[in-house]
C-alpha cells in the first residue's frame, strides 16, 4: 500500500513522466551540465593522471555545487504543489475520503515527485565519470556526494510537502519553501566549498544522510497526522479565515489591521462603502485577497525573513562593515522570492476564477485594472522588503557611524532595492497576461529573473575562474574592445542588482579607499543598472496595457 500497490504513486508517476515540461527540463539540465564541464576542461594538452591537479578538482565540485544548487531550486517546482494542488482542483476531500492511509498519501506524493529528479541526477552520471580520469575525484567522493545530495533533495521535498499541506494555494507553499531551504542549501554551498579530504567524505557520506533522513521522518509523522485529523476540511478547503478569530489564535507574531505598519500590506476587510474615485480594483486586491485566504502566509515570511536577517545585520553591517553588499544582495533576494507571489497571479486568478469576461464587461478601463493589481502587489511587496531593509538605514544613522562618508553608496543601495522589486512585480505581472494558469506565469517570471539576476554573475565567476585569459586581464585591468568576448560578458552583469551592490564604493571611514573593482565597469555598473531597469519596466508597461487592447479589445 505504501510502494508498491499505491495509486497515488503510480498517477503521480504517469502524469509528472508523460508532461512535455519532464523531457524540456531534462535536456535543459543536461545540457546545462554538459556546457559547464566542457567549458571547465582543463586546457593542457597532456595531463599528469599519476597526481591530482588542481584544475580537475575544481571542476569537479564546481559540477557537484551546480548539481546540488539546480536540485534546490527545482525541488519546490515539482513538490510543493502536491497537496495544495488537490485542494485548487478541488480534489482534496475526496483524496481523504478514500481509504488510503495518509501515510501512503503523503509518501506517495513525496516519491513521486522525487522520481523525477532522481532520473535528472542519474542522467547525469556519464559526465561525472568523464571527469574521474582526470584525477580531480576518487569514485568514493563521487558516491559520498550522490548520497548527500539524494539525503538533501529527500529532506527539501518533504519540506515543500509540509508546507504545501498547510497552505490552500501552491504559491505559498512555493515561496514559503524556498525560503526555508535557500538558507540550507547556501549552508551546504559554504561546507562544500570550505572543507575537502577525509573529513567532507565522512559528512556528506554518513553525517548528513542521517541528519536529512531523520528530518524527513519527523515532517513526514507530522503531515501524516495532519491529514489524519484535517482542519481544513469542509468548504472543498477555501473557506474564508475569520481575521479576528485567527488573530486569538495565531502562534507567534500577529497581524494588526488597524495598526502601523501592518495596514499598508494587510488593511482590515471593507465595512463601508467606498468613497467616489477609488480604484474598485485596487481596493478589492487589497482588502479581500489577503484576509480571505488568512494571513499565515504572511506571518511565516515575515518571521523568517526576520530570523534570518538579525545574524546578517550583526555580520555583515558591524562586525565586518565591508560585507554590507552581501546584507544588500539578501535583500534583494527575498524581494525577489516575495514579489512575484503577488503580482504573477493578479490576472491568471481572473482566468482561473472565470470572472475576466465579467471584469472586462465593466466600466472600468484598462489602466484602472492594471495600475489597481499592479500597484497593491508592488505596496505589499515593498512593505515586506522594508521589514528587512531598514537595518542598513539604521546602521548607517547610528553610532559609530561606520558609513558616514558612504551616504551616496547607501542611497544607491536604496535605488538598487527599489528597482529590483519594481521588476519583480512589473514582471510578474507581464507573465500573469501572457499566461492564463498562475503556476505557469509564477515559474516563467522566477525563471526570467533567475536568467537576468544570477546567470550573468555564474557566468562571469565562472569565466575569472576556468579561463586563463579572462583572469590575465582582470588581474591587469587590461581594456578591450567592444567586439571582445570579454567585454560583452563583463556588460552583461548590469541586468543584475547583485552585481551592482558590489560594484559600489564602500569607504567606511577611509576617505582613500575606493571601489573593490577597478575600471570603467566598475565605476558605471550602478548606472548601467538603473538604465536598464527603467527601460525595461517601461517597456512592460507599455507591452502590457497595448495587450489588454489587442488581446481582449478594450478601448475604455
Amino acid at each position: 500500500m505504501y510502494l508498491i500497490e499505491n495509486p497515488v504513486l503510480q498517477r503521480e508517476l504517469l502524469v509528472n513522466l508523460r508532461m512535455k515540461r519532464a523531457f524540456v527540463l531534462l535536456l535543459i539540465y543536461i545540457a546545462l551540465l554538459g556546457v559547464v564541464v566542457y567549458a571547465a576542461w582543463p586546457s593542457q594538452t597532456r595531463l599528469d593522471l599519476t597526481r591530482r591537479p588542481q584544475e580537475a578538482s575544481r571542476l569537479v565540485d564546481l559540477f557537484f555545487l551546480g548539481q546540488y544548487i539546480l536540485l534546490s531550486l527545482m525541488v519546490p517546482s515539482f513538490a510543493a504543489g502536491t497537496i495544495a494542488g488537490e485542494k485548487e482542483r478541488q480534489t482534496y476531500e475526496m483524496l481523504l475520503a478514500s481509504p488510503l492511509r495518509p501515510g501512503a498519501v503523503v509518501l506517495g506524493k513525496l516519491l513521486a515527485a522525487l522520481c523525477h529528479l532522481a532520473v535528472l541526477v542519474f542522467c547525469s552520471l556519464p559526465i561525472i565519470m568523464l571527469c574521474l580520469p582526470l584525477g580531480g575525484v576518487s569514485p568514493y567522493e563521487v558516491l559520498a556526494t550522490y548520497c548527500g545530495m539524494a539525503a538533501c533533495a529527500t529532506l527539501f521535498g518533504m519540506i515543500c510537502v509540509a508546507a504545501s499541506s498547510y497552505f490552500a494555494r501552491t504559491i505559498a507553499a512555493l515561496v514559503v519553501s524556498y525560503m526555508v531551504i535557500l538558507p540550507l542549501t547556501l549552508v551546504g554551498v559554504l561546507f562544500y566549498s570550505q572543507t575537502s579530504g577525509f573529513w567532507r567524505l565522512v559528512m556528506i557520506g554518513g553525517v548528513l544522510p542521517i541528519g536529512c533522513l531523520a528530518g524527513a521522518v519527523t515532517l513526514l509523522r507530522a503531515t501524516s497526522r495532519r491529514l489524519l485529523y484535517p482542519p481544513d476540511m469542509g468548504a472543498e478547503a477555501r473557506d474564508v479565515v475569520d481575521p479576528d478569530f485567527e488573530q486569538k489564535m495565531a502562534v507567534g507574531m500577529v497581524i494588526r489591521s488597524d495598526k502601523f505598519p501592518d495596514k499598508l500590506f494587510a488593511p482590515a476587510n471593507r465595512n463601508d462603502l467606498m468613497a467616489d474615485g477609488v480604484n474598485p480594483i485596487f481596493d478589492k486586491e487589497m482588502r479581500s485577497e489577503l484576509f480571505g485566504r488568512g494571513t499565515l502566509m504572511l506571518r511565516l515570511v515575515i518571521q523568517l525573513s526576520m530570523l534570518l536577517a538579525l545574524p546578517l545585520m550583526a555580520v555583515c553591517l558591524y562586525i565586518k562593515p565591508a560585507w554590507a553588499p552581501w546584507y544588500t544582495c539578501y535583500i534583494v533576494l527575498f524581494n525577489v522570492l516575495v514579489g512575484p507571489v503577488f503580482s504573477a497571479g493578479s490576472v491568471t486568478s481572473e482566468h482561473e476564477r472565470q470572472t475576466l469576461e465579467l471584469l472586462l464587461t465593466t466600466t472600468v478601463s484598462p489602466w484602472q485594472i492594471l495600475s489597481g493589481k499592479l500597484i497593491s502587489g508592488l505596496r505589499i511587496s515593498c512593505v515586506l522588503t522594508a521589514f528587512i531593509f531598514w537595518p542598513l538605514l539604521l546602521a548607517w544613522l547610528l553610532p559609530p557611524w561606520t558609513y558616514r562618508f558612504d551616504t551616496l553608496t547607501i542611497l544607491r543601495y536604496f535605488v538598487i532595492v527599489a528597482l529590483t522589486a519594481l521588476t519583480t512585480t512589473t514582471l510578474g505581472m507581464f507573465c500573469s497576461v501572457l499566461f492564463s494558469r498562475t503556476s505557469v506565469s509564477m515559474m516563467a517570471t522566477y525563471g526570467i529573473l533567475l536568467l537576468l539576476h544570477a546567470a550573468p554573475v555564474a557566468a562571469w565567476i565562472f569565466a575569472q575562474e576556468f579561463s586563463p585569459v579572462v583572469r590575465l586581464l582582470v588581474s591587469r585591468q587590461i581594456a578591450t574592445g567592444w567586439n571582445s568576448p570579454f567585454t560583452w560578458l563583463q556588460w552583461s552583469t548590469a541586468t543584475s542588482p547583485l552585481a551592482a551592490a558590489f560594484s559600489l564604493p564602500l569607504t567606511l571611514g577611509d576617505v582613500q579607499n575606493h571601489a573593490p573593482g577597478a575600471g570603467f565597469w566598475w565605476q558605471h555598473a550602478a548606472s548601467a543598472f538603473i538604465a536598464f531597469y527603467v527601460l525595461l519596466d517601461a517597456f512592460l508597461l507599455s507591452t502590457m496595457l497595448w495587450l489588454f487592447h489587442r488581446r481582449w479589445r478594450v478601448w475604455y
